[in-house]
């Protein structure tokens, strides 16, 4: 988003999701993404899922 200059308000707009949902995601709260919204993401942002997914291990 910061290289994209977009706020989370606009790209929120931009894919369809609530401001608070896109927030869960960003600070990495979610526990579960839709493959849809994942595409949206990837569409709006230019970038692949790798570049904002991570994976770790549960504790």
């Amino acid at each position: 988003m910061a290289r994209r200059n977009m706020s989370l308000m606009e790209l929120s707009e931009r894919i369809g999701i609530t401001p608070a949902n896109l927030s869960i995601l960003k600070t990495g709260k979610g526990k579960a993404i839709r493959f849809s919204t994942l595409e949206a993401l990837c569409h709006e942002l230019h970038c692949q899922p790798a570049d904002i997914l991570e994976y770790s291990e549960d504790e």
